[in-house]
């Protein structure tokens, strides 16, 4: 049996009156790349802040790698990493600065720092514009370097939230493969977007999370054929289905 790397139980959250999040529990396998699926204000965000440890759960616990985010959180910061859908650069800072700025945010001193940010940039087709200014760079060369940010200090389990958004087919498709790489050296991904062909294409399975809670979970294959014929049926058409098709803020 795949080993269980994080495990998320009877998850509960409110804001105020609102309950946010309502007895989410689902687990990552490691070496696993895990869909997390919802539309606007379904629980989504505020799930992914409780298992990065920004929020702390009102009931229920997340254990990664053994370590509870409500009595462990510093032993769970040191092995996650997580790429913001709100790019966090520096912008008259240059990509290799930026880079180590964060790399000694996590512990790294200044030669290790530099050695990982060459090397994560060398991955991301980067390396020959280390020493650019980040304000110069085009949206798709800083998501990229976004990306490669959330890498210092080689993550086991990694965080990616919206991490193609608004971006040029080229940057889009490295990003993609940069993943497929990762995982296939065995890190651990959670991964969060709106574009139905990723989850599709990168998640070995997915959760669609709606009105705080878990409403389907399963591989993309799994979740296509309970609606149809698998290679007729899009994951958008299961989304779409279980979740309505009513705009959300």
């Amino acid at each position: 049996m795949a080993e269980e790397f994080l495990v998320a139980k009877e998850l509960h959250k409110s804001f105020n009156e609102h309950k946010a999040v309502d007895g989410v529990s689902f687990t990552i396998h490691k070496g696993e790349n895990f869909g997390l699926l919802g539309p606007n204000g379904a629980g989504k965000t505020t799930t992914i802040r409780m298992l990065s440890t920004v929020l702390k759960p009102d009931s229920g616990d997340v254990t990664v790698a053994g370590h509870s985010v409500k009595h462990d959180s510093d032993a769970v910061r040191d092995i996650i990493g997580f790429c913001p859908q709100e790019l966090a650069l520096y912008e008259e800072l240059s990509a290799l600065d930026n880079m180590v700025f964060f790399g000694r945010m996590v512990g790294l001193d200044g030669k290790e720092a530099k050695a990982q940010a060459m090397k994560h940039l060398e991955m991301m087709g980067l390396a020959n514009r280390a020493k650019g200014k980040i304000a110069k760079f085009s949206g798709g060369m800083k998501r990229r370097i976004n990306l490669a940010i959330a890498l210092m200090g080689d993550p086991e389990l990694l965080f990616l939230d919206e991490p193609t958004v608004g971006i040029d087919p080229q940057s889009r498709n490295n990003i993609y493969e940069t993943i497929e790489g990762l995982q296939a050296k065995g890190m651990t991904i959670l991964y969060t977007t709106h574009y139905m062909e990723e989850a599709n294409r990168l998640c070995d399975r997915v959760a669609i999370i709606d009105g705080g809670k878990i409403i389907a979970l399963d591989t993309p294959h799994n979740l296509k054929s309970q609606i149809g014929p698998p290679d007729k049926v899009t994951l958008e058409d299961v989304f779409l289905k279980l979740t309505g098709r009513s705009l959300r803020d």
